[in-house]
């Protein structure tokens, strides 16, 4: 793509000072100041990942939050708006799932033909120009989800998502949506002359939902190739006159490698000829940025490109804004991309004291729209369900046994017990796998369960298990529950022996691929290479992480058979765990894991959530390994059930840092 305009740097900074020098002074994009007669500046504007964070609160800690919130990203639209001649406005999918209110919205009010859901009240108050969908949006099964964007005031394209068995031919799929729209766009150009660009949207959704939300979609739906998709209808949009062409990608960036449905295929779906820009979300970090995609061949992480054309994720949970401002120059009867410049401009800042600084205030037009859900949400979240005799905290849930995870664990096997009790399975020992959701990683340093010993709210169960996944139960062997906790293994880093202070975890396992198995007792030797990599591959046959495997004190048969309770996503196969897939499910409950720990504290009344300690890590003599934690985990680190934890000092972003004496 040729370059015609140099453009100077332009930060955030730089932008919000302009701004707020003087409410009549505004600092245009250079393409808007000094677009010629025959060019135009347009400014696209991208949230993505709001997971129904529509308020900047955090309704697990019950209190507010300045890294979240669309009525914050929503103040940023005026601003950008005022920089651009000519502005879009779209939105990159996931907005259905992710906190309390979206919850409330699905099992407690309930999304009637009609109704209007929060988000799509925010959403058309601020006059989204399109949008795509989210694999979360699948999460309350399609009667929800078509209710809910029924209501939206801007269409919805995805072209990868189809009503039945997929043709022969990607162009003669059966859709459940549009999968691109053209929309004739007046734009003004350098001399101030309007004249209209047809500016194509097309939309796509991770393949995998198959396998993440098999119980709403088995029988109903089927996925296509993100790429291969794309290759069909690029061609139709051009013929149907498309000037710019822009693909909304529910599809992160993966350098690893192209292949037949993939997750996180953006990069790859750059090299489609036709497309102009591009942008992404689902993974939840930052591009263009200084670290999230450092290293990937074809990703220009300072540029903001992939394969040489404009990209942008804009983090989650409306933290960012993405921008991608295209020069556009007439050519004939056409317009053409001869110039871009990309951003993702946070909503936050941290100052020298690591301190969170709003840079936007809210929207009061978009509080206002959803005062009468953010009330009822936060009544429904501060309804007791039970007590809990000790704290329950997940500051260290990833180095030691951990009481958040406990919870879940002996409400997992409780439930699936009194299931199988009649049944089949009634004699087979039953295990249950768990994962810690809230360990901070990208999400930041106060992203960790944090539940006094007291009064146990709503609030308190969805903050202990944050999706709104359903109980299954696979049947497997003990050879398959040790690669279970191989797998698992891969979230640390190989610390070898008499080293000091390694860093300790692999800051690629996400943390709820990290699953803890209740009813089996184990060690992790760090000393050894993980068995498996990221995709459930046997990259080191020799190696074994989990040493001292035992079932009821005696060392574990590989041969034994085991039920273990887990959720739908990992029994379908999420998270690529070796031989955990649907052949090996015995169960399919009714019930969300997170009812099931609901009505476990109920019926106790009273819980104990003390981790009993089932594993720990091998000692390796003279050795330390270092990790990152919130601060408020130091109150806890003494306590540690099977582990010595060391304070180390402050780590980056807020975080704290701890020593791991091995």
């Amino acid at each position: 793509m040729s370059s015609v305009l140099t453009t100077p740097s332009i930060t955030r900074r730089s932008l919000l000072g302009g701004i707020a020098a003087s409410s009549a002074l505004v600092m245009l994009h250079p393409f808007a100041a000094r677009a010629a007669a025959n060019q135009a500046h347009l400014r696209i504007m991208e949230t993505t990942d709001i997971h129904v964070n529509i308020m900047p609160y955090d309704y697990y800690a019950d209190k507010p939050n300045d890294t979240m919130g669309l009525t914050r990203t929503a103040s940023f639209i005026d601003q950008v708006r005022a920089e651009a001649t000519n502005s879009m406005l779209i939105d990159n999918g996931d907005l259905l799932q992710g906190n309390p209110m979206g919850d409330f919205m699905a099992y407690e009010k309930g999304m009637k033909a009609g109704d209007l859901h929060p988000v799509m009240k925010a959403m058309n108050a601020l006059g989204y120009d399109c949008g795509t969908l989210g694999n979360h949006e699948f999460n309350y099964g399609l009667e929800f989800m078509f209710n809910t964007l029924n209501g939206a005031n801007f269409p919805i394209v995805c072209a990868n998502l189809t009503k039945g068995q997929l043709a022969s031919d990607p162009k003669k799929d059966e859709l459940f949506f549009k999968p691109y729209v053209i929309l004739e766009k007046q734009i003004k150009d350098g001399s101030g002359n309007s004249s209209p660009v047809k500016v194509g949207f097309i939309g796509f959704v991770p393949p995998q939902i198959m396998v993440w939300d098999a119980k709403n979609l088995e029988g109903k739906a089927q996925t296509r190739d993100i790429v291969q998709a794309a290759k069909a209808w690029i061609p139709v949009m051009k013929e149907a006159g498309a000037d710019v062409i822009i693909a909304l990608s529910h599809s992160g960036i993966d350098g690893t490698g192209q292949s037949e449905r993939m997750e996180n295929a953006s990069l790859y779906l750059a090299g489609v000829d036709g497309i102009d820009a591009i942008f992404t979300g689902h993974q939840h970090l930052v591009f263009p940025g200084p670290k999230d995609f450092e290293g990937i061949a074809g990703a220009d992480i300072k540029k903001g490109t992939l394969q040489g054309k404009p990209a942008v994720m804009a983090g989650f949970w409306g933290s960012h804004m993405g921008l991608i401002d295209l020069l556009l120059e007439k050519d004939g009867n056409r317009w053409k991309v001869v110039d871009f410049t990309t951003e993702a401009r946070p909503i936050f800042h941290r100052d020298e004291a690591k301190k969170i600084i709003p840079d936007v205030k809210d929207k009061p037009e978009i509080v206002a729209a959803v005062k009468e859900e953010h009330e009822a949400t936060l009544a429904y979240v501060r309804r007791p369900v039970g007590k809990t005799s000790a704290p329950l905290y997940s500051y260290f849930a990833l180095v030691a046994d951990d009481p958040s995870i406990q919870i879940v664990s002996n409400a997992q096997t409780w439930y699936v017990k009194q299931l199988l009790e009649d049944g089949q399975y009634k004699d087979y020992p039953i295990l249950s796998a768990a994962a810690p959701f809230k360990a901070g990683g990208r999400n930041g340093a106060d992203y960790f369960t944090d539940v006094p010993a007291g009064d146990i709210a709503i609030k308190n169960v969805a903050d202990l298990y944050l999706y709104p996944n359903t109980v299954q139960a696979v049947l497997i062997n003990g050879a398959q529950v040790k690669n279970w906790l191989e797998m698992s293994a891969g979230m640390f880093n190989q610390v070898p022996v008499g080293s000091k202070d390694v860093p300790l975890l692999n800051t690629k396992f996400p943390s709820y691929n990290y699953d803890v198995i209740d009813g089996v007792t184990y060690q992790i030797d760090l000393s050894q290479p993980a068995r498996f990599d990221l995709d459930g591959k046997l990259v080191n046959p020799d190696s074994n992480r989990i040493v001292d495997l035992k079932f009821n004190g005696k060392p574990i048969d590989p041969a034994q058979k085991f039920v273990v309770a887990t959720n739908n996503y990992r029994a379908g196969g999420g998270g690529k765990f070796p031989d955990i897939a649907g052949d090996k499910v015995i169960l399919v409950a009714p019930d969300t894991n997170r009812d099931v720990i609901v009505r476990y504290i109920h019926q106790l009344g009273t819980i104990n959530p003390s981790a009993d300690a089932n594993w720990s890590f091998k000692p390796l003599p003279g050795t330390t390994a270092v990790f990152e934690s919130g601060p408020k985990g130091r109150q806890y680190a003494a306590s540690v059930k099977g582990a010595k934890i060391e304070d180390a000092g402050d780590g980056a972003e807020g975080f704290a840092k701890f020593r791991l004496v091995l």
